[in-house]
């Protein structure tokens, strides 16, 4: 049933696309005894997009939840896929723009399974106060085969006094027969008309044979401060 979980995930990336702003859209699909749910929440100036799908006794759940004021934007998008297993995603993005600041959110939690356990947690929260302006990214990917697979990724940034902060966070976590964890944390603070950015990216990839494929784990920070930019990286490959 690979194509039913391509066709899912095909038709959320549409359907993401095309919603606009202020509006949230929920979308549940299952067949062969699969059972699928899904909740969307969008309050201001935000959109929320939660689609799921499920076959062959799986069990697929997407929640997501995007809120912005009238002075900035929040994206959110879950999607879950699942055959005969269980796939969770769920995705949040927050964004408060005050007093002249402006803020941004996106966030994506994906997930899908054939077999195993797929889960997925996205947070994205954004803060501009002051005429700042603040943007936060955050994506979270799950898959797995017969396997288990949890990603967790959450960035945040926080611009005031004409400050720009930007957070983008990234966590992948794909299992082969096998279990896979990744999560990234991104944080970022601007002040006094600075720019500050922190980007966090962590990919986990485990099969059952290393034979066929290394065994790669790699993570990475970069964090900002209001009178530079620091960067701090850490890699790791295991074989």
């Amino acid at each position: 049933m690979k194509r039913f979980l391509i066709t899912v995930l095909a038709a959320s990336l549409t359907l993401a696309s095309t919603a606009s702003a202020g509006e949230a859209t929920a979308v549940s699909i299952s067949s062969r005894g699969g059972s699928a749910s899904s909740t969307a929440v969008a309050t201001g100036n935000s959109t929320s997009t939660a689609i799921s799908g499920a076959t062959n006794g799986g069990r697929a759940v997407a929640n997501s939840t995007a809120s912005a004021n009238r002075n900035s934007a929040a994206d959110s998008r879950a999607v879950a896929t699942a055959d005969r297993g269980l796939a969770i995603s769920n995705s949040n993005a927050d964004a408060r723009g005050r007093l002249g600041g402006r803020a941004e959110a996106d966030s994506e939690a994906v997930s899908a399974t054939i077999g195993g356990l797929a889960v997925s947690n996205s947070d994205a929260r954004a803060d501009g106060v002051l005429a700042g302006r603040a943007t936060s990214r955050s994506a979270a990917t799950s898959l797995s085969e017969f396997g288990s697979a949890v990603s967790d990724s959450r960035a945040t940034s926080r611009g005031s006094l004409g400050g720009h902060a930007i957070s983008v966070s990234d966590s992948t976590a794909v299992g082969f027969f096998n279990h896979a964890d990744s999560r990234t944390r991104a944080e970022s603070d601007a002040t006094l008309g600075a720019r500050a950015e922190a980007n966090g990216v962590d990919v986990t990839i485990k099969e059952r044979s290393p034979l066929v494929r290394p065994i790669v784990r790699a993570e990475s920070r970069v964090v900002g401060h209001n009178l530079g930019i620091k960067r701090k990286l850490i890699a790791r490959i295991e074989r």
